[in-house]
């Protein structure tokens, strides 16, 4: 095995998990997928806090803060997110971004962890991950294999190109920063000094329990505020868990991708494998790629392969 070699695995060994968010609702659930990460090659360390409870989140707010300041003090390279939920909005003006650029850390989380993506990109200009979580991937009771693996492969800086089935998506051949996250915490951070300033980025963008009219509502909110505009494409993923009402009249999902399309003025490519879905991508919030559609499969390529 070549030092560079060693190097990666190296680098990808290690897993601190920390609880920014909602408290984890069973430890059983935590445990599990601590196992399986285990069982995959990496040594994870938990939090002193992981478990930690306090109304809906996983502990106070200064507790929740102290967590992450530890996280980028501990010695393995890569910290993740026990689970999404709330509270991560409440640390942002109290973290040491200083720290967090010197930690030289790879932070992975989803959902609620978008906001700290977008804060550190923000503030750092640092690349981080939105990919799976503890409990909901690894402790699912059967993972999926293709979320595990490509983890795997972006921590050890393997994956060089992401494909996936987009039948209805528009013709794109560009180049820019990828970033984005939960549709909603991307819209909360607006007129914030958290919202990264991305001009001819690739947006990406998935949510949980919204109903259409206020996926519509966002996205409209992200293109009246300028933001849209300045992207060269918007990622679609996965839009899950919403309930349709009877006065809808035929207005669903579609719907409303069919008039962002008409109203945004920028190119949409639909099916990213993202979102609160049991398959979804690690993919690297902050790093430039390039993105194509062709024959009903779009390609996100990475900048470099890492070796």
């Amino acid at each position: 095995m070549s030092n560079k070699k060693q190097a990666l695995d190296a680098r990808a060994r290690g897993i601190y998990v920390v609880s920014p968010s909602s408290a984890v609702a069973d430890a059983k659930v935590l445990v599990r997928g601590v196992k399986r990460l285990e069982k995959m090659g990496f040594k994870v360390a938990l939090d002193r806090d992981t478990l930690a409870r306090e109304q809906r989140f996983a502990g106070s707010d200064q507790s929740r803060l102290a967590g992450l300041h530890r996280a980028a003090k501990q010695s393995l390279p890569i910290v993740m997110a026990s689970r999404g939920g709330y509270g991560i909005t409440r640390l942002l003006p109290h973290i040491d971004w200083h720290l967090m650029a010197q930690a030289n850390k790879r932070f992975v989380g989803q959902s609620d962890f978008t906001a700290f993506n977008l804060a550190l990109l923000a503030k750092t200009g640092l690349v981080s991950y939105a990919g799976p979580t503890v409990c909901y991937d690894f402790g699912a009771p059967k993972p999926e294999i293709l979320t595990t693996e490509i983890f795997g492969e972006v921590m050890r800086g393997e994956l060089e190109i992401l494909s996936f089935e987009s039948d209805d998506s528009d013709a794109v051949d560009c180049r820019g920063v990828l970033w984005g996250g939960n549709l909603a915490m991307i819209t909360a951070l607006i007129g914030t000094p958290f919202m990264p300033k991305i001009k001819k980025g690739i947006l990406f963008i998935e949510d949980v329990g919204e109903h259409p009219y206020r996926i519509e509502r966002m996205l409209l909110q992200l293109a009246q505020s300028g933001i849209l505009s300045k992207q060269k494409a918007l990622l679609l993923g996965g839009f899950t868990d919403y309930r349709l009402a009877e006065h809808d009249r035929g207005y669903d999902l579609q719907s409303a991708i069919r008039f962002i399309k008409q109203s945004v003025g920028i190119p949409v490519i639909t099916g990213l494998p993202f979102g609160h879905t049991p398959m979804k991508a690690t993919l690297p919030v902050g790093a430039k790629v390039g993105v194509a559609t062709e024959d009903g499969l779009a390609h996100i390529v990475f900048d470099e392969h890492r070796d």
